[in-house]
């Protein structure tokens, strides 16, 4: 019996981006497969307007995910901070499960935290006050209530205005603060996190409370490769893809 368990986040899916597109399609259909199960840590798309959004290439995602699942695979997925908005509709079509902003697996023995990692990049206040802003019913109803045309034409705005004010902010207001690192794992009782966001793959070792830790952070896909965190019962092993 497989016991592999497989971690990709931030893959940005988009219609500008055919390569990764293609490269998540052939993961989907070959690698995926042979795991116990699928966990994708946010960001699975570029952006994401509502379920009712058929652009291009949602619907071979969707249904090549359905295909997945249906055969009895177990696909998580954690929404990001670029696709929020994903709702029942696309669990629907697809056969994911959703999961909640922290989650504590356990993972062959030892519990451990899964969160897509914005959360941890607390000292970006003004993304932290956006974050809480766009989470509320009332915000999220407003945006998805407006025509289809308006909301493609405002996330490509949105996009191009965040590219324009990452490049103003310093490189570790955009990283994860270790003190809330450490604050959320004992929170949540783990000595071991798994997260994506920052695009900053690495492995962290550190202590909390006298006891041994590690932090996971996964890459980020591009049209040139892209990266899974594999783990059974024998340990973790890196891939790329």
């Amino acid at each position: 019996m497989n016991q592999e368990i497989l971690f990709i986040s931030d893959l940005h899916l988009a219609l500008e981006k055919p390569e990764i597109t293609r490269r998540f399609l052939d993961f989907l259909k070959n690698r995926a497969p042979r795991a116990a199960a699928v966990y994708i840590l946010g960001d699975l798309f570029d952006t994401w307007i509502g379920d009712d959004d058929p652009t291009p290439p949602t619907h071979k995602i969707r249904k090549q995910l359905k295909q997945l699942t249906a055969s009895g695979m177990p696909v998580f997925l954690q929404p990001g901070n670029r696709d929020f908005l994903l709702g029942k509709q696309f669990c629907l079509d697809t056969g994911v499960t959703l999961l909640d902003d922290y989650v504590v697996i356990d993972l062959h023995g030892t519990p451990t935290l899964l969160t897509h990692g914005d959360l941890l990049c607390s000292d970006d206040l003004p993304y932290q006050a956006f974050r809480i802003k766009s989470h509320t019913p009332e915000w999220q109803q407003s945006v998805l209530s407006k025509p289809l045309l308006l909301r493609l034409l405002v996330a490509r705005w949105y996009r191009i205005r965040s590219y324009f004010h990452k490049r103003k902010k310093s490189q570790s207001i955009m990283d994860v603060n270790q003190d809330t690192v450490i604050k959320v794992m004992h929170e949540h009782q783990t000595l071991r996190l798994i997260h994506g966001h920052t695009h900053r793959p690495n492995i962290h070792n550190f202590e909390i409370n006298g006891h041994s830790a590690q932090r996971f952070v996964l890459p980020a896909w591009s049209k040139d490769a892209g990266g899974l965190l594999c783990w059974n019962s024998k340990g973790y092993q890196l891939e790329s893809i």
